[in-house]
């Protein structure tokens, strides 16, 4: 797939959920420690999101590294915004910024 295609299925991707986790593996079977970790917090704030498993596709998982010019998995898109990855997610857990971020986006959480 050519990176213009790669971008425009991640676009897609990342405008057709208001809360997307790119991660290694499922939320029921992270396939590693910071994936599993980030699927927690979003779990803990009840924030209801799409997760894609990069590590079924090749091109998505070498394409959103460079779309998000973010070299690391897990990465977490609001509102089609690229916001982190896992030390940046638990920082913003941590100090609350998360939880005010996706109220401020519009998105009900549960908790």
């Amino acid at each position: 797939m050519s990176e213009e295609n790669i971008n425009d299925k991640i676009t897609e991707i990342i405008n057709k959920d208001d809360v997307v986790l790119f991660m290694k593996g499922t939320p029921v079977f992270p396939q590693c420690g910071f994936s599993s970790t980030v699927v927690d917090v979003l779990s803990h704030v009840g924030a209801p999101f799409q997760s894609y498993n990069i590590l079924e596709d090749e091109a998505l998982r070498e394409g959103i590294k460079t779309f998000s010019n973010w070299p690391t998995i897990p990465q977490l898109y609001v509102k089609g915004e690229f916001v982190g990855g896992c030390d940046i997610i638990r920082e913003m857990y941590s100090e609350g910024e998360l939880s005010d971020l996706l109220k401020d986006k519009g998105i009900a959480t549960e908790a």
